[in-house]
């Protein structure tokens, strides 16, 4: 450092930006065709408004008949053109086929469905037109929609979860899709813009049958306006006159759906929200963090006071050590008592009640955790193997407990009402075709179900619908339109909830050695969701707390824990079926 001189002023270095940006370049004079397709193909990746840039590369014609917001495919890299083909004498145009391999598609909606990846080609057809400098090549066939690769799918738009309730409950649940990482070319608004549109447009088609939302039917922003935050971080939603007889109650329910909305942009802190009237008036605002009691185990999930738990060395339920240092203590209730050799464990989210299969496999048992007395049988699988009998127990958000018996002759799909009663067959329309449960998990809102399905040799993960129709304290339960969520891995072993859309999950793909990564529920994932690597893993737990390590079970570890920045970190050699509270 200087120990003597002048004080000098220094030009501070200009901020850079994190995103790289493609700026769209016009079609050059006497391009060729190819040359035309390559541009054309760079500009639909471009943030230039209403794509006019990408619209000087077609005809007069298509370029008023384009709709870039129909959809988006999603290809494993950028899409390449193939060798151009003329059409002869009656057609004196040229077709070029755009070549990939397609992962998913994003539908009008935003939603994004992940899909095995398969060979893509599609035609563009090219024709002469006069131009100002002459005769031009244009593109007058091409399908709707983007074209993108997966890299500039990632850079331009980022996951949001949209939130409604849960028919009938007031517990929200995550619905997610993608939108514009900056401004949206289409309707030139910004990402907090976009989510709350997005929002008050509706459910996904997929989720609608079983959620709703407190939003009056044809509610939108009044005046199609872009919102704006004031200086004390309120986000002001002025809404059109559909809304503007809501209650109090109804008014705060609609405001927390915003707030949970918008707490996966990272571009905005919002610390009220305020809803208006036609008028300007205000119909209620409601503060971050007040939105809380909408969420699943809000209780629990706020405090960050889940515990772990595991099968111990002693076939016993038990808890882990918070610090993640010493041996598992059995929980006081006969299920921690050592005489009931168990196999695999859930336990509920009000963490009162546990309810674990046998080692066997042959015998499900629930009992309150920290009482004394006798486990409760509730079922009992009459399948001849071990692996034809009942899976790993799960808990919903109702209060419900579920477990597949997995006896092809007398099996499925079992619901307890509140843990408890007669089992309840639960329908999974349409059927599985023939495939055996592994395994299944409840999401803690209790509207969807993530279930490992194995056909043919091979076991993938699916998500399914969790429909409740008639009277709320005896409703007729069904799974319905699974869906894979996982579609690119050959096979995957262990799952959980990590987040209100979000999967932790373990599997390989083809030729690949086995990974534990995150997923969203809707298949989408990146290069950054793949954790460090573990050997064997046979179980993975998660929090829907996202702050919580995860926990698993290694063949060759025993039982680790993986905090939040760190590596896997060994906990005890011996246990199994590690599990957080569902």
């Amino acid at each position: 450092m200087p120990s003597s001189g002048d004080v000098r002023a220094v030009k501070a270095s200009p901020r850079a930006d994190s995103q790289i940006r493609v700026e769209a370049v016009p079609p050059r004079k006497g391009a060729t065709p190819h040359q035309v397709i390559e541009g054309f193909l760079e500009a639909m990746t471009s943030d230039d408004a209403k794509f006019a840039t990408a619209r000087a590369y077609l005809t007069k014609d298509m370029a008023k008949k384009w709709r870039p917001e129909l959809g988006t495919t999603v290809l494993a890299e950028a899409p390449e053109s193939g060798p151009g083909r003329e059409g002869g004498d009656s057609d004196p145009g040229v077709d070029y086929p755009l070549i990939g391999k397609k992962v998913a598609q994003v539908d009008k909606e935003r939603a994004y469905k992940a899909v095995t990846p398969e060979d893509y080609r599609q035609l563009i057809h090219l024709t002469r037109q006069k131009g100002r400098d002459g005769t031009e090549w244009r593109i007058d066939r091409l399908p709707q929609g983007l074209i993108l690769g997966a890299a500039d799918f990632q850079r331009n738009y980022q996951p949001v979860n949209k939130y409604y309730f849960a028919v009938g409950r007031s517990t929200v649940v995550a619905d997610p899709i993608f939108i514009r990482q900056r401004l949206d070319p289409v309707t030139l608004v910004d990402p907090v813009t976009q989510s709350v549109r997005a929002l008050l447009e509706g459910p996904t088609e997929w989720l609608e049958p079983v959620v709703e939302s407190p939003f009056p039917k044809g509610t939108r922003l009044k005046d199609d306006t872009s919102l704006g935050f004031d200086d004390r971080n309120t986000l002001e939603v002025p809404l059109n006159e559909k809304a503007n007889g809501v209650s109090r109650a109804q008014c705060d329910k609609m405001a927390a759906q915003i707030l949970f909305t918008l707490k996966d942009l990272s571009s905005s802190r919002v610390d009220q929200v305020e809803l208006q009237r036609a008028n300007g008036g205000m119909l209620c605002s409601l503060s971050s963090g007040q939105e809380e009691v909408y969420a699943p185990g809000h209780d629990s999930q706020r405090a960050g006071t889940q515990s772990q738990y595991v099968v111990d060395g002693k076939n016993s339920l038990a808890v882990l050590p918070k610090s993640g240092q010493g041996r598992p203590t059995a929980v006081p209730g006969p299920l921690g008592g050592g005489g009931l050799p168990l196999g695999q464990i859930a336990v509920a989210h009000d963490e009162d009640t546990a309810a674990a299969v046998t080692k066997d496999g042959r015998e499900l048992l629930v009992s309150p955790i920290d009482t004394e007395g006798a486990a409760t049988p509730l079922v009992r699988s009459r399948g001849t193997d071990r692996a034809d009998r009942l899976s790993a127990p799960s808990w919903d958000g109702s209060g419900d407990l579920w477990v597949a018996d997995r006896d092809p002759l007398h099996g499925g799909l079992l619901r307890f009402a509140q843990g408890g009663g007669e089992p309840l067959p639960v329908a999974i329309v349409p059927d599985l075709g023939g495939a055996r449960i592994e395994s299944l998990r409840l999401s803690a809102d209790g509207a969807r179900i993530a279930l490992l399905l194995t056909r043919d040799g091979r076991t993938t993960l699916q998500i399914g619908r969790v429909e409740r129709r008639g009277p709320v304290d005896d409703p007729v339960v069904t799974v319905a339109a699974l869906r894979p969520a996982a579609p690119q891995m050959e096979t995957v072993t262990a799952v959980s909830w990590a987040g209100p859309s979000r999967l932790v999950v373990v599997g390989k793909e083809a030729g690949e050695v086995q990974q534990i990564r995150y997923i969203q529920t809707d298949g989408s994932s990146s290069a950054a969701s793949v954790l460090p690597g573990l050997n064997s893993v046979k179980a993975v737990a998660a929090s829907e707390d996202e702050r919580q390590p995860l926990v698993a079970h290694s063949g060759g570890e025993g039982i680790v824990r993986l905090p939040s920045g760190a590596n896997w970190q060994k906990v005890v050699t011996e246990g199994s079926s590690p599990v957080y509270p569902g």
